[in-house]
């Protein structure tokens, strides 16, 4: 059974309550999520117990807090591959 401590791990990008987030942190404390919202910096903390709680699956969650619900989806980011990687597979002893 995948957990939403599992799926955080194997991500990169979240969006959280519509808004994406590169900015987040999971460690023993719990979860915080850091994004800017226009002008305003947002935050959420989310404890232990409160991740261990999320019900979803796959890469879409909710979490409870006193404060109300959220929607988590985890997510991928894409990246461009490295510059010297490609340099490299360019440059091979058959081009020559």
């Amino acid at each position: 059974m995948t957990t939403l401590a599992t799926a955080l791990a194997a991500c990169d990008m979240l969006l959280i309550d519509g808004l994406h987030a590169f900015d987040f942190t999971l460690d023993e404390s719990g979860l915080t999520i850091e994004c800017m919202d226009g002008r305003q910096l947002r935050r959420w903390s989310f404890t232990p117990e409160q991740i261990a709680a999320a019900t979803g699956a796959g890469d879409d969650w909710s979490l409870a807090t006193d404060e109300g619900e959220h929607r988590l989806v985890c997510m991928s980011a894409f990246r461009a591959p490295d510059e010297e990687d490609d340099e490299q597979e360019m440059d091979t002893p058959a081009d020559r």
